[in-house]
């Protein structure tokens, strides 16, 4: 068994082994070490190999889904390896011989399709790198959903392939080895870490590609596909082998692979992704992110598509316009919307179930579920049928009206009401759907009486009240009695002919008979019989499935689309989010904007309202060219919420979404570009003010006039010349050169005078007062420049100690007003540093006390003013020993 063991692990040395050992999942040696350690399971030992003990961790088969998902998530890759055959096959062929196994499937993060191991609203993308080089080195990206058939590609270059990977968000990525450790791409893996896998280069020969997938497809020729370049094949090739090296024997239900059209959809780089939080916040978390915040959705396909939509934002008016029709549609028929929203909530996951059943994994259920979302879909498809639709949701009704009916009510009349987990449980065709299943079920079940009859009469023949005929798995059915009663089954030669003992266990005795022999073999070839029908209904059902399943497809993302778009009306209703206008000019005019994620946080953790802010960036009259904002004023004053809120409204805009806005009109953003936080990358060697200077560089050399650009604080970490001087060249920089749209906030307040010399640069600032000392942030933008930045105030409200923070005012205090010319070191005049913010501390009790003695012995109405003088200038030496 061992060596079985070890002939089938080398075979798959990249993936932990689920060995099949009867009930259980068996790993050995490192495999169940590193299991025993993710998995918090115990490590035990069977056996010796080399002398040595074999370490040993087990699952059993009816948890390993559970365990599975633990593993995965961890990023690791199972092997699971099936009993072929019944082990008593095995023993017919002698005492030595093993149970055939073999893997059945390769368990990775790209391709599980297990609805327990899914997030029902995330995308599990499988991706895999395509290269070829010749005169200019070619890269493409292809990416599938195994668990919904989807499958796209799209070209790439090296300077945007970590971004083009991000925008997918793959959980897998599959890289030829060659290609993985090419150091120009190596520092894009070193990214992405586990999620890159490097397979052998043959899974990516483009040459190959054509013949081999046109086998997969069972097409003659891929003409029918559309035409793909050498790279893009290599990389459609390379995801397709990875699948068939997976998935074995199993096909998905994959789609034709799609382009990605290059400029199609709004560029973010990585960077800009993370800082805008659009699909998970800095930390991971969905919680927080703008996903959360807009989603609405009632299915999990309808989740799919919004955070597709959120991540690839068009760049096609057209486009755009006709999604945001679909919202404006919904967003006035609310009561069709309510409908149809109600119906959406009762339908499964119509596509993932496919993938199942097409893969072999599926169950009674899946095809329960397939039922009820292609009826739920044609009582969709009836809502809408008269009514006046925009083009998409035209589309939607035509791809839910060309799904087969025929099929929906075949399926209703094949399944029970009630749908075992597993087929093998048997009970899921309903009755009166065949024959001979009825027939068979009708044998076991009065058989089932028949027992009962049996037993009855054995009890009254011998009169032992606590007789009972028993089943189980090793000696069938079997009359038990106590050991008290035996006598009665033995004490005659009549008896032991008639009963045959088969068992003594410590308080009982079990015997058969021939008549119950007999029963037991009419039961069981029923019973048999029964599931080998019910099995072979289910096999038909799914061959029918399966050959409808590009129309499935076509429904469930029909579905998918309804969903967004009734999803994104009862957003916008309910925020009163309003529709943007977009086009192909390079304005960018919103009245009354609001952060989507800020202002919904503000209202349930606190009840206030969000203060909404205008943001214009349109070119003005005779310029070619969008403005430039400089924002200056304080911490705390909202400055990163304002600079964040106007790039997630081009994001929502583009996606086809209502924007928290009064109004909004946004010429085609076709790349946005933020640079905002501070973050460092030691395990590269950067600090943090090199990873700023890194982005920065990256957003300069790439922006242009169609460009959205959100730098905040740059040049802040470093010295207070070199960072003004750096932040003032690349001002400079995005008005001549790149001539984009941009907001850019400052503490140096030195840089509002360039508005003087650079005419499309406008001065704006975040609006304060201040009242008895104190400063209340507004959060209102506001035309003009700030002269302070309040940090010391910002201090206090954090905590700094008392005398930290008077110490502070004072260098301030000092640096304005020039005492030290402007140099700070000569402050070290005064070590120790708090000498003089200890002189500003309250008085002691002790003091204070002596004080208020002097100050009530004083009688103003009968001194001189000669004496009141002298009394002035005692009170003022107060406690310097006087």
């Amino acid at each position: 068994m061992m060596q079985q063991y070890i002939e089938i692990k080398a075979a798959n040395a990249d993936s932990l082994l689920f060995y099949r050992m009867g009930d259980f999942y068996e790993l050995f040696f490192e495999d169940a070490e590193v299991a025993s350690r993710a998995l918090g399971i115990t490590l035990t030992k069977r056996g010796k190999h080399q002398g040595e003990d074999i370490p040993m961790c087990g699952v059993p088969v009816h948890a390993a889904d559970d365990y599975l998902q633990k593993l995965i998530g961890l990023g690791h890759r199972v092997a699971v390896c099936e009993q072929m055959e019944d082990p008593a096959e095995a023993k017919k062929r002698g005492y030595k011989s093993v149970v055939r196994r073999d893997v059945i499937r390769l368990v990775t993060p790209g391709t599980i399709t297990e609805e327990k191991l899914l997030d029902p609203s995330e995308a599990n993308y499988l991706m895999a790198l395509g290269r070829v080089k010749g005169t200019e080195e070619q890269l493409a990206l292809a990416w599938i959903d195994i668990s919904t058939g989807t499958f796209r590609v799209a070209a790439t270059t090296p300077e945007r392939l970590l971004a083009d990977i991000l925008r997918v968000d793959p959980r897998e990525l599959i890289v030829a080895e060659p290609v993985y450790h090419d150091e120009a791409l190596r520092p894009v893996f070193d990214v992405l870490g586990r999620v890159a896998n490097p397979q052998p280069p043959s899974f990516f020969d483009s040459s190959s590609a054509s013949a081999r997938l046109s086998r997969f497809y069972g097409v003659a020729t891929l003409d029918g596909f559309g035409r793909f370049s050498r790279a893009e094949l290599s990389a459609i090739f390379g995801v397709v082998a990875y699948v068939e090296k997976t998935q074995k024997a199993e096909r998905p239900p994959l789609g034709r692979p799609e382009r990605d059209e290059e400029g199609a959809s709004l560029f973010i780089d990585p960077s800009t992704r993370a800082n805008l939080e659009l699909t998970r916040t800095l930390s991971g978390q969905r919680d927080g992110s703008l996903l959360k915040a807009i989603d609405r959705t009632a299915t999990g396909a309808g989740g799919r598509l919004l955070a597709e939509r959120l991540t690839s934002p068009l760049t096609d008016p057209k486009a755009i316009g006709e999604r945001l029709d679909s919202v404006s549609f919904f967003l006035e028929e609310a009561p069709l919307r309510d409908g149809l929203r109600e119906l959406l909530k009762g339908v499964p996951d119509i596509s993932r179930a496919l993938s199942r059943l097409a893969l072999n994994r599926g169950g009674p259920r899946d095809l329960g579920g397939l039922a009820n979302g292609l009826e739920a879909a044609a009582a969709i498809a009836a809502l809408l049928r008269d009514k006046e639709l925009p083009a998409e949701l035209i589309s939607a009704l035509s791809q839910l009206t060309a799904l087969p009916a025929d099929l929906a009510a075949h399926l209703e009349k094949a399944l029970a009401d009630e749908l075992p987990l597993m087929k093998r449980d048997g009970g899921f065709v309903r009755a009166d759907y065949d024959a001979e299943l009825d027939e068979m079920r009708a044998l076991r079940d009065q058989s089932r009486r028949v027992i009962a009859g049996m037993e009855r009469d054995l009890v009254e023949e011998t009169g032992i009240r606590s007789l009972k005929i028993r089943h189980n798995n090793v000696l069938g059915y079997y009359i038990e009695v106590t050991a008290n009663n035996s006598q009665v089954m033995t004490g005659t030669d009549e008896a032991k002919a008639r009963f045959i003992h088969r068992q003594t266990m410590a308080n009982a005795m079990r015997f058969t008979t021939t008549e119950l022999a007999e029963m037991e073999t009419k039961i069981a070839n029923a019973a048999d019989r029964a599931l080998t029908i019910e099995l072979s209904v289910f096999d038909r059902l799914v061959s029918e499935v399966v050959a409808a399943s590009e129309a499935i497809r076509a429904g469930a993302q029909a579905l998918a689309v309804l969903d967004v778009s009734a999803a994104l009306a009862t957003l916008a209703e309910s925020e009163a989010y309003r529709r943007p206008a977009v086009d192909d000019s390079l304005d960018f005019h919103v009245e009354g904007g609001r952060h989507p994620v800020v202002e919904q946080a503000l209202r349930r953790q606190l009840g206030e309202p969000f203060v909404a802010n205008d943001c214009d960036l349109s070119p003005s009259d005779g310029e070619k060219a969008g403005a430039i904002w400089l924002l200056t004023g304080p911490n705390m004053g909202g400055k990163s919420t304002f600079l964040r809120q106007n790039a997630l409204i081009a994001v929502m805009a583009q996606m086809g979404s209502f924007v928290p806005a009064r109004l909004a009109r946004i010429g085609v953003v076709d790349r946005l570009f933020s640079r905002v936080g501070a973050s460092d990358d030691l395990a590269r060697g950067r600090s943090t003010f090199m990873v700023e200077m890194v982005e920065t560089a990256a957003i300069l050399n790439q922006a242009g006039e169609r460009s959205l650009v959100i730098l905040d604080e740059i040049g802040r970490g470093t010295a207070t010349f070199d960072g003004l001087s750096i932040a003032w060249a690349a001002v400079e920089y995005l008005h001549e050169q790149n001539r984009c749209r941009a907001l850019f906030a400052t503490h140096f307040h030195e840089m509002t005078a360039l508005t003087e010399k650079l005419p499309r640069l406008a001065n704006v600032t975040m609006r304060v007062k201040e009242f008895e000392g104190e400063v209340i942030f507004l959060h209102e933008v506001a035309r003009g420049a700030a002269d302070r930045s309040y940090g010391v105030q910002v201090a206090r409200l954090a905590g700094l100690p008392a005398a930290v923070v008077e110490r502070a005012k004072e260098v301030l205090h000092r640096l304005e007003e020039g005492e030290t010319g402007g140099k700070a070191d000569r402050l070290a005049d005064d070590l120790p540093l708090f000498t003089a913010a200890v002189r500003h501390e309250p008085a002691k009790p002790k003091e204070a006390d002596r004080l208020r003695q002097a100050l009530d012995a004083l009688n103003p109405d009968e001194i001189t003013p000669k004496e009141a003088l002298e009394a002035l200038y005692r009170l003022k030496a107060f406690g310097s020993g006087d």
